[in-house]
């Protein structure tokens, strides 16, 4: 993959052409400030032939936060978030919540929906 280095024990695979994605990308990198310099963020944006070769499908990665461990294991959706959100100290009670078997199905049905509307409105699914 373009770029990855043998230090990076993270993977995550966003939408750089989402502007909410993006935010969110400088918004973790700040918060997780030396602790975040482990992980690689790779834009999908026009980059299907990568996905692939890694055994990944463009449109789920496109609806789905996908984020892949140094080991090669692929988590997606919440299970993703709560992978990153877990490595930074003011985030970790955030991902125990979400991880909540009470919240997370709300959760990731509200999740899903956005992401469709958002892609629908920019004519992109």
């Amino acid at each position: 993959m373009d770029g990855k280095k043998p230090y990076h024990q993270l993977v995550v695979f966003y939408d750089g052409s989402c502007e909410g994605c993006v935010k969110d990308r400088a918004n973790y990198e700040r918060w997780a400030g030396a602790g975040g310099n482990d992980i690689y963020w790779f834009d999908i944006t026009g980059r299907e032939d990568v996905l692939l070769s890694l055994g990944l499908t463009p449109q789920k990665v496109l609806r789905e936060l996908h984020v892949q461990t140094a080991d090669g294991r692929v988590v997606s959706e919440l299970d993703a978030y709560i992978l990153l959100m877990r490595r930074v100290p003011r985030l970790k009670p955030l991902a125990w919540l979400i991880g909540l078997p009470i919240i997370r199905p709300c959760l990731s049905w509200l999740y899903r929906t956005w992401v469709e509307r958002r892609l629908q409105r920019q004519g992109r699914i």
